[in-house]
C-alpha cells in the first residue's frame, strides 16, 4: 500500500496546518528537525511561514489586547473530554454533542487560528474558509470554518505537542508520538502543555461566554492523569470501534492526508503503519491503566456501532451516566441532526489474513478489554 496522489499532491500548498502556527513554534519545529525540509515541499513550507509571518503582528496585537482577561479566566465548569482513536467516530459524536447550546466548543477557524480568533476573525476566517475542503477527504463529512474541531490543532500551532506534527515531519514521527503519551519526556515539558493547553482552554472559554466545553481531541486519551491534575472534575467519553474497521480506516486516513501535510518526504508506507499500529497499542494500554483515575460517574464508555445504530438511545445514556442537563432540550436538535445523517453508517471492510493476524498479535488485548468478539 502506498500513499495516495503523492506526486499530484506535492504542490497543494493550503491543506497543511503549519500555516496557522506562530513563528516560534515553526522555528521550534524546524530545530527538532534540524532544519530538514524536503526540496520538494519547499514551496509548502514557504506558503505555511508566509502566512504565519503576516499574522504575526495580528496575534501580537491580540495577546497585548486580551492576555489580561485570558489569564484571568476562570473554567466555571470542567470540561467534557471526547477520547477515542482517529477513525473511531469522534468527530461525528462531537458533532452530535455540540449542538447542544449549553455546550462550547473549538470551531475550526478557532482551532486552525487559535492566535487570532477573539479580534480577528472576520478578517482570518475566510483564509481557513478557502484552504478548508467542503468535505473531508476520508469520510465525506462536512467542514466549515464554523463547525466544532479537533483542539489539538490549536495546541500543535502553539506548542511542539501535538501528534499531527509527525504528519508534517513524518521523520521524526516517533518523537511526537512520544508527545502523544508524555512517557519518557521531561518534566518541563509536560508543564508546558498544560501551560499551553489551559491557556487556550481558558482563551476558547472567554470567547464562549463561559459555556462548558466538550472537547475533541483524541491525544487526550493517552492523558488521564494529566487532564485530571487540571480538571478533577473532567467528564470523559470514549468511543471505541472495531479494531479490525479501524485499522483499514486509519490506512485510508494517513495515505490521503500524510501526502497534504508534509513537508519531508514521508518514509516508506510499511513505516508509518507500523508506527500508527505501535502507537494505537500503546495509546489504550495507558487509557486502560488510568481510566480507574477517574471518579465515579464521570466516565462514559461507548462502542461506534452502538452508535451508528442507536444514536438517540445512547446520546440519552452519555447525559443520564455523566449527570448532564440538556437532554430533553437538545433532543430536537440532535434529531433533525441525525436524519440528516442517515447515510452514514461507517465503512465496514473485509480484513485479509494478513492484516487479521497483525491486528490480533499488536491489538489482541482492546478486543477483550472492549467486548469485540
Amino acid at each position: 500500500m502506498d500513499y495516495e496522489d503523492l506526486q499530484k499532491k506535492t504542490l497543494v500548498l493550503t491543506k497543511t496546518p503549519l500555516a496557522g502556527y506562530t513563528l516560534s513554534n515553526l522555528f521550534l519545529l524546524l530545530r527538532q528537525n534540524n532544519f530538514r525540509i524536503s526540496y520538494r515541499y519547499l514551496p509548502r513550507f514557504m506558503y505555511s511561514t508566509t502566512v504565519s509571518s503576516v499574522m504575526a503582528p495580528f496575534r501580537v496585537r491580540e495577546r497585548k489586547k486580551f492576555d489580561r482577561n485570558i489569564v484571568h479566566t476562570t473554567i466555571p465548569h470542567h470540561p467534557i473530554f471526547i477520547l477515542g482513536h482517529w477513525r473511531s467516530g469522534t468527530t461525528y459524536l462531537h458533532n452530535v454533542l455540540s449542538l447542544d447550546k449549553n455546550l462550547g466548543y473549538f470551531t475550526t477557524f478557532q482551532a486552525y487560528l487559535p492566535g487570532v480568533f477573539l479580534a480577528y476573525e472576520q478578517l482570518f476566517k475566510p483564509l481557513v474558509a478557502s484552504s478548508i475542503p467542503e468535505t473531508r477527504p476520508m469520510d465525506n463529512v462536512a467542514m466549515h470554518p464554523d463547525f466544532p474541531q479537533e483542539d489539538q490543532y490549536a495546541v500543535g500551532a502553539f506548542s511542539p505537542y501535538s501528534y499531527y506534527h509527525g504528519w508534517c515531519f513524518p521523520h521524526n514521527m516517533s518523537l511526537y508520538n512520544r508527545f502523544v503519551l508524555m512517557d519518557d519526556v521531561p518534566d518541563i515539558d509536560i508543564q508546558r502543555w498544560k501551560n499551553v493547553y489551559l491557556y487556550l482552554l481558558k482563551k476558547v472559554t472567554l470567547a464562549v461566554g463561559g459555556k462548558r466545553l466538550i472537547l475533541k481531541n483524541q491525544d487526550n486519551t493517552a492523558k488521564i492523569k494529566l487532564l485530571l491534575e487540571l480538571f478533577p472534575d473532567a467528564k470523559f467519553l470514549l468511543i471505541q470501534r472495531n479494531p479490525y474497521d479501524l485499522y483499514y480506516s486509519m490506512l485510508k486516513f494517513m495515505r490521503m492526508v500524510i501526502p497534504l501535510y508534509c513537508v519531508q518526504t514521508p518514509p516508506p508506507f510499511d513505516a508509518v503503519e507500523d508506527s500508527m499500529m505501535d502507537l494505537y497499542a500503546k495509546m489504550f494500554r495507558k487509557y486502560l491503566k488510568e481510566r480507574s483515575l477517574i471518579p465515579t460517574g464521570n466516565l462514559v464508555e461507548v462502542k461506534y456501532e452502538d452508535f451508528i445504530r442507536e444514536p438517540m438511545d445512547l446520546l440519552q445514556k452519555i447525559y443520564t451516566d455523566l449527570s448532564l442537563d440538556g437532554f430533553a432540550a437538545s433532543k430536537e436538535s440532535f434529531d433533525t441532526y441525525l436524519k440528516t445523517q442517515t447515510s452514514f453508517n461507517g465503512e465496514s471492510y473485509r480484513i485479509s489474513d494478513d492484516a487479521k493476524e497483525k491486528v490480533d498479535k499488536r491489538w489482541g488485548f482492546v478486543f477483550q478489554a472492549f467486548d469485540y468478539s
